[in-house]
C-alpha cells in the first residue's frame, strides 16, 4: 500500500506541475501580468524579470522585433515563394489584456517552410507596427503565429499604414465592437477564411528571432511581409478600444540584431514585387 500511495502522490505532483506550469513555448494568453510603459516595473525592459520562465525577454541573444535595415539584408533567390495553404475553420476573437486575438479553434491551414508545415493557430495586432523598415514605424502589425506538430513556431507579420480600410478587419467589425462595448472578453466569430488576409506581395525577409510578448521564446522563423498594405485610422482605433488597457500603444520595443543575417526574397520578375 505504502509503495502504491507514493506512486499515486509523484503522478499527482507531475500532473499538478503540468497543468500548473504549461509549455512556454507559446504567447501567454493573459496578458495582465506585464505592459508597455517603460517607466512601470512590469514595462518591456522588465519582461524577463517578471516570472523565471520569462527570462528570455532580458538575456535573448535573437529576440523581436528588429530593424530590417537595408544595409542588413543579403538579397537570396533560395527561399522561393511563400507558401501557404490556408483554410476556413472555427475562430474566437478574445482580448488577451493588451491585444486582440483571433484564435482557430483546430487550425486554419498552414505554412511550409524548408519542408516543415507549420499549422495556423491564431493571429493578433500590434499598433504602431513592432518591425520596422529601415527605421520606419508603420501604424499596425498583424502576426500571424504557426505551429509546427514538434513544437517549433513561425510568424508572418504584415505592416500597414493608414489609408484605405483592410477589409479583413472590416469583416470583423461587428465583433470587434462586441467586444468593445462590454466586459466580456471573447466574441464567437464562427467560420473565418485566413485567406482573405492579403498579402499582395512576394517579396519577404526571413530571420530567426523571437516571439515579441513573454515568454520571448527564441528560434522562431520570421516572415515579414516586404508590401505595406493599407488600413484606416478607425480600424486602428477600434483595435486599441476593444482591448480596455487605456493605452495606445501594445509594441515592444526594437531589439539588438546582434549580427543575425536577414535575408529578403525577391522574385525576379519585377511585377510580383
Amino acid at each position: 500500500m505504502k509503495l502504491a500511495t507514493r506512486t499515486f502522490l509523484c503522478a499527482f505532483f507531475i500532473v499538478l506541475v503540468l497543468h500548473t506550469h504549461p509549455a512556454t513555448s507559446q504567447e501567454v494568453e493573459d496578458e495582465e501580468e506585464f505592459n508597455y510603459d517603460e517607466k512601470s516595473e512590469n514595462g518591456p525592459s522588465r519582461w524577463g524579470e517578471i516570472r523565471p520562465e520569462w527570462s528570455m525577454c532580458g538575456h535573448g541573444t535573437m529576440q523581436s522585433p528588429i530593424d530590417l535595415l537595408n544595409k542588413r539584408v543579403e538579397v537570396v533567390s533560395h527561399l522561393g515563394r511563400l507558401k501557404r495553404s490556408y483554410k476556413p475553420a472555427y475562430a474566437t476573437l478574445k482580448n488577451r489584456g493588451h491585444d486582440i486575438m483571433l484564435k482557430w479553434e483546430d487550425g486554419a491551414g498552414y505554412i511550409q517552410i524548408n519542408e516543415t508545415q507549420y499549422v495556423l493557430k491564431q493571429c493578433h495586432w500590434h499598433s504602431p507596427s513592432e518591425h520596422t523598415l529601415d527605421g520606419r514605424k508603420f501604424d499596425l502589425e498583424v502576426h500571424l503565429v504557426h505551429e509546427s506538430s514538434d513544437g517549433k513556431v513561425a510568424v508572418i507579420g504584415i505592416m500597414y499604414k493608414i489609408g484605405r480600410p483592410d477589409s479583413f478587419l472590416s469583416s470583423l467589425i461587428d465583433h470587434l465592437e462586441a467586444i468593445a462595448n462590454t466586459n466580456e472578453a471573447e466574441s464567437v466569430a464562427g467560420l473565418i477564411d485566413p485567406r482573405n488576409i492579403k498579402i499582395g506581395s512576394r517579396k519577404y525577409y526571413r530571420y530567426q528571432g523571437s516571439l515579441t510578448i513573454p515568454p520571448c521564446t527564441q528560434n522562431v522563423s520570421w516572415t515579414i511581409v516586404g508590401k505595406v498594405r493599407t488600413v484606416t485610422q478607425e480600424q486602428v482605433k477600434l483595435l486599441r478600444v476593444a482591448v480596455h488597457d487605456a493605452s495606445d500603444t501594445n509594441a515592444r520595443p526594437l531589439q539588438p540584431i546582434n549580427k543575425r543575417m536577414v535575408h529578403l526574397y525577391r522574385p525576379s520578375d519585377p511585377k510580383d514585387d
